[in-house]
């Protein structure tokens, strides 16, 4: 049935009623019964069906009507009744006026309900202007005569009028509310408008009933319930309609004078007219007054907008159009009422919105700058903890239709402020908005007349640029080259071909790049060769293949080549300063591990013993403290000397730091060879050293262990350094061999192995999170995971204290998928709180074991998928100790990762492997630097040159650079020069809480300078 039907069956039935009443005078009790009763079962169901906010105004409304209907039945009963209960007639004169009572308490819930959230005290002045001149116009022509007519007159005659008065009144405000009046209010103010003619016209029984009928056909329709919320429209300006009405109010007092002066020669209750004349002459004034501060507080926000658009048009960027919009609101604000203002610009996003933020633009774009309020809670996140001390926020969309940047939507204007107030600012946000809209696309179409102007610019440089930039055609001559060519080659290239320029044992393989550019493979980024260079020397040129034949404007092969001769030399001699001790010219502890490492897997193939042996020169300090620094490094670089040659040629020697030195013996047959070894080392050490002090006598203890006791590189260094623990315990200068049943720890190994292991299956671990800065600028680019063990008894355990107990107990699998998926769990929490774009990436440390693990892949593809995480936003850290692993399934296992998006580090990047081969060929993007570095970096040439080599290093193969450990400002200075960009450390933060890195990261702590 559609909506007006019931409405339109219930008139029809009052209709009837009514025709009935009219008819048979004698049934007018009980149809006037019928017709309550009806109105008040219309009322019900009215109410059921379309629920309005507040039941309260309509179900008054029903009692209005029920007790009306029984008050009227009351005083038309028979006579025979009448007669019969003497007090039936003035008991239904009692309910007909608890009836109007009702019916003004219906009213002004009503009134109260659409007015709950504004302020028009216009619309308040105007409905009493008018009210008091219907009340005039009632006193004189209605009340006045019956006062002054014959006693009959009874009271209830003037009650009915004064009554139907003052709820008039009241619908007289309900219809200048700001907002459209629905069709039940005009039903409703109907039925009240036919009660007053009929109570003044003596006909109150069909005022009644047109009463009952208005009010039922009201609560019929279902927009019924729009009588019930509040008007969200802001006050409007008196309209000529309105302006009429009050001229009519206004006229009153003098007609009525007239009237009564000229026409009948009355002059009787001319007191009261003066009165009521006075009244509302002094409500025209103050509705007067009401709009002479309207004028001037509109005027007063021209100006504000006036002033916002000339601060607008002078905005460089968007931090001053901000500030313009806030300098404007708060002046459009009246008073110093508390208010907020949140400035959103739209930015390109590289990840898809979500389904509730794409809604919402659309919604954005189709209203234009039509401002509208909604609740603070549903608007975007990071606007509403700006504005959370306001329920409603006035959302104004910043759309430009003709933008010729793309997208309409330039951004959204948040204003918050109590609800009033926002009804009144809605038109002049609307109109900033629209100001502030053309400043932001002035702003980008600025940037962008810039930008296109520095593409001339770039030209230049070109032009003078140090690299020598040539095309190619079809026959690999040169079209042209760059001017930097005459530099590099003594002469012009162009029209020679390029083989004739390169040295000829490059040229079959210049041939083949050639070949695989234009056959569309991607080539390495970095590609040497050897040339003839300026007066005939031999130079080293790094060559960059693009194949541009398609462009139009080039049509050939581009070749950028760059005279990298000298950076080479550098990076060779820093290679081996890299692998090397500075001092002493040993191996150091990197190359020392690589060696072993290569040792150990010959070892395991033909069964041949290798040996380790940690030697450690005792009471070295006590030099040190005695003679000077510089009779130590003289001592140091002699015992260097002395143990290389106690060594066989096949052997290795190194330096592993300080007092330190390691021997590595291969291809022996038993260990008893190794023994022989440290017995020619205790010989040559025998001799004294001559120092520019004194001869000296060097004496070192030395710990050893061999391939019987262990299987791989890492077991065999712990057990030559517990030897060499047991030799300095022995009494010094004398070797010892590993014997497993000198190491007390292992019982205390066992004890940590068996309590980890309830602590993996309990989950008794956390974790913190440490921030990886932008060097520049100091804001977090990332995190690092860092697993902490809350043990029962000893407290939080750091990493160090059981992740080796962990990997050798295969502990380390369950504990790494934990790590993993509570770190994108926690990235995940992150990427729903921070605004799109301004999530950081996690960094998660992944040991051996877990790659040799199958499946590991698809464990890492699953808790992405799980969690939502990107792989873009996942970093998985390696130690160097997996370089020298040759397992190719854990190599194409990284491949695939890094294919999904995910980046690979090496973690403490100097104190193990670190082959230049490797790090070359195999799938690795970050490169971290050990925090040992970056602490001997200031304390001398040689550790500076190292961190400057490595930083070098990694920018020549295209890696990037994360310094460990940085607790000083001047580490951070000097890394930032050597152009590290990215580092971590105390000086920026300790590892955090989850809750703790949201809070750092909207207001990290700043670093002393």
């Amino acid at each position: 049935m559609p909506t007006r039907w019931p409405a339109t069956i219930f008139g029809a039935w009052m209709v009837v009623l009514a025709v009935a009443f009219g008819l048979q005078p004698g049934l007018q009790a009980p149809l006037r019964l019928v017709a309550g009763a009806s109105a008040v079962v219309a009322l019900y169901l009215g109410i059921r069906r379309s629920q309005p906010d507040d039941v309260k105004p309509w179900w008054v409304l029903a009692g209005a009507v029920g007790i009306s209907a029984a008050g009227g039945a009351a005083t038309e009963a028979p006579a025979f009744l009448s007669e019969r209960v003497t007090w039936l007639e003035p008991a239904g004169v009692a309910l007909l006026l608890v009836a109007y009572a009702a019916l003004a308490v219906a009213l002004a819930g009503f009134v109260d309900r659409r007015t709950s959230s504004s302020r028009d005290m216009a619309g308040l002045l105007d409905a009493l202007t008018v009210t008091s001149g219907v009340a005039l116009l009632i006193w004189t022509f209605v009340v006045g005569p019956r006062l002054d007519g014959s006693a009959a007159t009874g009271w209830t005659e003037i009650a009915m009028p004064v009554a139907d008065l003052l709820c008039l009144g009241l619908l007289i405000r309900l219809a200048t509310m700001p907002g459209r009046l629905v069709a039940p209010g005009y039903l409703l103010g109907a039925g009240v408008v036919a009660l007053l003619v009929a109570d003044v016209g003596r006909a109150s029984g069909f005022g009644h009933l047109a009463l009952y009928t208005a009010a039922a056909m009201a609560a019929l329709i279902p927009s019924m319930a729009e009588l019930t919320r509040p008007a969200e429209t802001p006050p409007a300006e008196t309209s000529h309609a309105r302006l009429a009405l009050l001229g009519f109010a206004a006229m009153v007092a003098p007609t009525v004078l007239l009237v009564k002066m000229f026409r009948d020669g009355q002059f009787a209750g001319l007191t009261v007219v003066a009165a009521l004349s006075t009244l509302m002459v002094a409500l025209v004034l103050a509705r007067m007054a009401g709009i002479m501060a309207s004028h001037r507080q509109a005027m007063s926000r021209e100006r504000a907008l006036r002033e916002a658009s000339a601060a607008l048009v002078s905005a460089a960027d968007s931090e001053a159009v901000g500030l313009a919009v806030r300098t404007t609101v708060a002046q459009l604000i009246p008073g110093d009422v508390p208010h907020g203002v949140v400035l959103a610009i739209a930015i390109a996003q590289s990840e898809p919105q979500s389904p509730e933020a794409a809604a919402q633009a659309a919604v954005d774009r189709a209203t234009g700058t039509a401002a509208r309020l909604v609740t603070t809670r549903d608007v975007d996140w990071a606007v509403a903890v700006r504005l959370t001390q306001f329920t409603r926020t006035l959302r104004c969309p910043m759309v430009l239709k003709d933008r010729p940047g793309g997208d309409p939507l330039v951004g959204v204007l948040h204003v918050g402020a109590p609800t009033w107030a926002l009804l009144e600012l809605q038109r002049s946000v609307e109109v900033l908005a629209g100001q502030v809209a053309l400043a932001l696309e002035r702003i980008a179409l600025g940037h962008e007349v810039t930008r296109r102007n520095s593409e001339t610019y770039f030209r230049t440089l070109i032009q003078n640029t140090a690299d020598v930039i040539t095309i190619l055609d079809e026959e690999d001559r040169i079209r042209y080259a760059s001017p930097s060519a005459v530099g590099v080659f003594g002469g012009d290239p162009t029209g020679a071909l390029l083989p004739e320029v390169i040295h000829p044992g490059e040229r079959a393989r210049l041939g083949d790049v050639l070949a695989a550019v234009r056959g569309g493979h991607q080539l390495e980024q970095q590609l040497d060769f050897r040339a003839r260079g300026n007066r005939r020397t031999e130079v080293l040129l790094e060559l960059h293949c693009r194949d541009l034949r398609a462009e139009p404007t080039v049509s050939g092969l581009v070749i950028t080549m760059r005279d990298v001769t000298e950076q080479r030399r550098l990076q060779n001699e820093l290679t081996h300063q890299a692998f090397h001790d500075a001092m002493t010219g040993l191996a150091n502890r990197v190359l020392f591990n690589d060696r072993l490492g290569h040792a150990v897997a010959r070892s395991t193939r033909d069964g041949s013993v290798i040996g380790v042996l940690f030697i450690d020169l005792d009471d070295f300090k006590m030099v040190n403290d005695t003679l000077g620094h510089a009779v130590g490094d003289q001592l140091l670089t002699e015992v260097a000397h002395r143990i290389a040659g106690a060594l066989r040629a096949d052997d290795t020697a190194a330096r592993l730091g300080g007092d330190e030195f390691a021997a590595l013996v291969e291809n022996v047959n038993d260990p008893g060879a190794v023994e022989e070894t440290a017995n020619r080392i205790f010989a040559a050490l025998a001799e004294p050293i001559i120092t520019d002090a004194k001869p000296l006598y060097a004496m070192a203890s030395i710990g050893i262990t061999t391939t019987p006791e262990g299987s791989d590189a890492d077991e065999l260094l712990r057990q030559a350094d517990l030897a060499l623990y047991v030799a300095k315990g022995a009494g010094k200068n004398q070797w010892r061999r590993y014997q497993a049943h000198l190491h007390n720890e292992m019982v205390e190994r066992l004890e940590l192995r068996s309590a980890l292991d309830h602590a993996v299956n309990e989950g008794h671990f956390l974790l913190h999170y440490q921030p990886i800065v932008d060097l520049a600028s100091g804001t977090a680019a990332g995190f690092e995971a860092l697993v902490r063990w809350h043990h029962p008894k000893r407290g939080v355990i750091t990493p160090d204290q059981f992740i080796e107990v962990a990997e050798e107990s295969g502990l380390i699998l369950p504990m790494g998928r934990w790590v993993l998926e509570e770190a994108l769990r926690t990235v995940a929490e992150w990427r729903r709180i921070l605004p799109p774009g301004q999530a950081p990436y996690m960094s998660v440390n992944v040991s051996v074991r877990q790659f040799r693990e199958s499946g590991f892949v698809e464990q890492v593809r699953t808790a992405l998928a799980h969690t939502g995480v990107p792989p873009q936003s996942l970093m998985l850290e390696i130690t160097e100790t997996l370089l020298v692993k040759d397992d190719e399934r854990i190599w194409t296992d990284l491949g695939v990762l890094r294919e999904m998006g995910i980046r690979i580090a090496i973690d403490d990047f100097g104190t193990g492997y670190s082959s230049l081969g490797y790090l070359r060929s195999r799938p690795i993007d970050v490169i971290k630097i050990d925090k040992t570095f970056i602490d001997d970096m200031v304390l001398g040439q040689q550790p500076m040159a190292l961190v400057s080599g490595i930083v070098s290093l990694a920018q020549s193969l295209g890696l990037t650079v994360v310094a460990e450990g940085i607790e000083d400002v001047t580490h951070r200075d000097v890394l930032i020069r050597l152009g590290c960009p990215l580092g971590q450390g105390f000086l920026f933060s300790s590892p955090l809480g989850p809750t703790e890195v949201l809070a750092w990261l909207r207001n990290p702590q700043s670093v002393a300078v």
